[in-house]
């Protein structure tokens, strides 16, 4: 598959730290919009994420290290854009096949939510076995939608069909969604988490070792991030899930990642600001080991 390597990449980074080669992590865009149903605008996120962060610091005083050094590169496929859902999430698949084959850590930033079944499909082509970790305020269990298997709402049905999942946050579901589980996968609904301090290391034991985690955008609290297609009350705060996210990323081997469903909103930065910098600590806390054996560079 044909793609681009985009300027401005993501952080802005020279190209000593940003070629595709040398690269450790590779950041794919997909700017996919095709099955929303309420606010649109998710074709505009990866764009706005890229932008913003342009102007995050690439030292990490958390972890006292500069994640950038590891190396990112930044693209995005060429002419697919345009194509129906199913077609769609066959090319991203190839795509993230053959950036696993060159021993690249992937990254998928959308977009909307469908972006995740073609990545899903191309890590599981790639490795045998692992679990995909859905924060998300909803299910996304309809088997169709709009007359579309492969619409927004129905992500998790189609990830279903090829590993179990677990879904942490949910808040907003349908009637009969415990029929559509299938063992062992397992959902973690926002009311229930509330009252269940202990809600992490449940979460932890039911994970295999190997995890892809996909990040829908509207699993935070709308007063922290309202730039969602489809935004749900009761959502989770940032410190407490970058925790969450610390306690996976320490004990499990997560295998890649993808951030959905920016919608971005004019003349209001903050949430792609924080998306950006959401996906720069991820990067920091994978590499965690490998970066604190290697000098410190100042990239900024």
């Amino acid at each position: 598959m044909d793609f681009q390597l985009l300027h401005p990449n993501f952080l802005d980074l020279e190209e000593e730290y940003s070629q595709l080669e040398t690269s450790k992590v590779v950041v794919v865009s997909l700017p996919y919009e095709a099955t929303t149903t309420y606010g649109t605008g998710t074709r505009f996120g990866p764009e706005a994420i890229i932008k913003a962060s342009a102007h995050l610091e690439t030292f990490d005083e958390e972890l006292n290290l500069v994640p950038a050094q590891i190396g990112i590169a930044t693209i995005q496929p060429d002419n697919i854009f345009s194509l129906a859902p199913e077609k769609f999430v066959q090319k991203v698949a190839d795509l993230t096949v053959y950036l696993l084959e060159q021993g690249k850590f992937v990254i998928g930033l959308g977009g909307e939510h469908t972006i995740s079944v073609g990545l899903v499909e191309g890590f599981k082509r790639f490795y045998s076995d692992f679990w995909v970790l859905q924060l998300d305020a909803h299910s996304d269990l309809r088997y169709s939608y709009k007359s579309s298997r492969y619409n927004h709402a129905c992500v998790m049905a189609r990830i279903q069909e090829k590993c179990a999942f677990v879904g942490v946050g949910i808040r907003s579901g349908i009637l009969h969604e415990a029929k559509r589980l299938k063992e062992p996968s397992r959902i973690f609904y926002a009311h229930e988490m509330y009252e269940n301090s202990n809600w992490p290391q449940e979460v932890l034991k039911i994970l295999g070792e190997k995890v892809y985690i996909t990040i829908d955008l509207d699993f935070f609290d709308p007063a922290i991030m309202p730039s969602v297609g489809t935004p749900e009350p009761g959502g989770f705060g940032w410190y407490d899930s970058l925790k969450f996210l610390k306690q996976v990323i320490r004990t499990k081997k997560v295998l890649g990642f993808d951030v959905v469903e920016l919608s971005p909103v004019s003349d209001l930065k903050a949430p792609d600001f924080m998306a950006a910098k959401l996906i720069y600590k991820l990067i920091g806390y994978i590499f965690e080991e490998e970066l604190s054996k290697r000098p410190k560079r100042n990239l900024d």
